[in-house]
């Protein structure tokens, strides 16, 4: 039996600089933050692309870049799965066992998060490493596998990257 499967990793966007009386766990956006994360949604909804399952990190600039991209596409807040994992790290050899771990229900999986977690994350499964994700960064990559757990390294397709840039 073949399928598809996708992630879609989405780098948080421009946050507030790290402050003595606010934790890097609780920093925001900026304001051209939201507005960027808010441009991202749209074009990324402007390429019929579904999000699938949305996992994030529960840092709050992650969160927001979330909640700014469900807004966009009009899911509710409450589909959005928070995974501290994506905050505190991963290491490559967790990389599989989390990816397989993912319900075979939702064949599109988009994690929000940090750098470096998600450059590494997408290289691991990228056959064609990318580059580092910029903030606001849009990675995309398809599997051919019927399940989560078929999904091995380095065989995943890039299908697209979508930057700032591309908003010119």
């Amino acid at each position: 039996m073949t399928g598809k499967r996708k992630l879609i990793f989405i780098r948080h966007s421009k946050a507030e600089d790290q402050l003595p009386m606010i934790s890097d766990f609780e920093r925001s956006l900026t304001t051209k933050g939201k507005q960027n994360s808010k441009l991202m949604a749209q074009l990324l909804f402007s390429q019929k692309e579904d999000p699938g399952r949305i996992i994030t990190s529960p840092a709050f600039r992650a969160l927001e870049t979330a909640l700014i991209f469900c807004r966009e596409y009009g899911i509710s807040p409450d589909e959005i799965r928070l995974n501290p994992k994506l905050y505190l790290s991963l290491e490559e050899e967790e990389f599989l066992s989390f990816i397989r771990g993912m319900s075979n229900d939702d064949h599109t999986v988009t994690l929000f998060g940090h750098n470096p977690l998600l450059t590494e994350m997408a290289a691991f499964f990228a056959f064609d490493e990318p580059e580092v994700l910029s903030k606001t960064g849009i990675y995309c990559i398809s599997f051919d596998a019927a399940s989560w757990s078929e999904v091995e390294p380095e065989s995943g397709t890039t299908e697209y990257y979508l930057t700032l840039k591309d908003l010119a």
